[in-house]
């Protein structure tokens, strides 16, 4: 059974939304270095994910490169604190860290591996035209 690219097309860019909602709940409420605004740097992960979809364009092939830059920023982010001293604060648990941000990786990771999928499931739907 063939799926509409419009379907095909839903799916990765709802994993990739929903992954960013799930990391901004994580920098706000929930914590994702400890306690204390630490949580501030995975804010450059929200602008390489927003960049990245601007730039490509909802265009699948670009999507899935703006994923994996995504994915990249956010384990840099975890390593940049990592280097900071951060897992050492109060609250921090560098174990939580590294499991989470493993986490947010994948998920953006996977997100990249459905728009790379869906970029080779419809080639006709890669046109370079502008809008």
């Amino acid at each position: 059974m063939t799926r509409h690219p419009s379907v095909s097309r839903a799916l990765p860019l709802a994993v990739a939304i929903a992954t960013l909602l799930f990391l901004l709940l994580g920098i706000g409420a929930l914590g994702i270095i400890g306690d204390g605004d630490s949580d501030r740097i995975y804010l450059a992960v929200v602008a390489v994910f927003v960049a990245g979809t601007l730039v490509a364009r909802l265009r699948p092939r670009p999507m899935a490169v703006a994923m994996l830059a995504t994915a990249v920023t956010t384990v840099g982010c975890t390593a940049v604190a990592f280097a900071m001293g951060e897992h050492q604060s109060p609250g921090a648990s560098a174990s939580d860290m590294v499991m989470l941000t493993t986490m947010y990786a994948g998920l953006f990771t996977f997100a990249a591996w459905l728009f790379a999928r869906n970029a080779r499931r419809h080639p006709r739907h890669l046109s370079t035209q502008s809008p």
